[in-house]
């Protein structure tokens, strides 16, 4: 269980849109994160890879190297 504090003016949005459609405030807060945590966590491992990046302790690979390494070459 989480209990999450909002703004009074996201309170007011979510409340209308529950009575207009019938469903839970829940439904919709569960929905909006759902669709945006893969986002949050996709976005979060690329900064730590470009820190890790800059730091000298990952590699990278161009594009052709990868082609040549799939067997995708022309």
């Amino acid at each position: 269980m989480l209990a999450v504090r909002l703004p009074s003016e996201i309170e007011d949005r979510l409340t209308t849109l529950a009575k207009v459609t019938g469903r839970p405030k829940s439904y919709y807060v569960r929905e909006a994160l759902l669709e945006h945590l893969d986002d949050m966590e996709d976005l979060y491992l690329s900064e730590q890879r470009l820190i890790e990046i800059r730091a000298g302790r990952a590699e990278t690979h161009s594009l052709e190297e990868v082609e040549r390494r799939l067997g995708l070459e022309d």
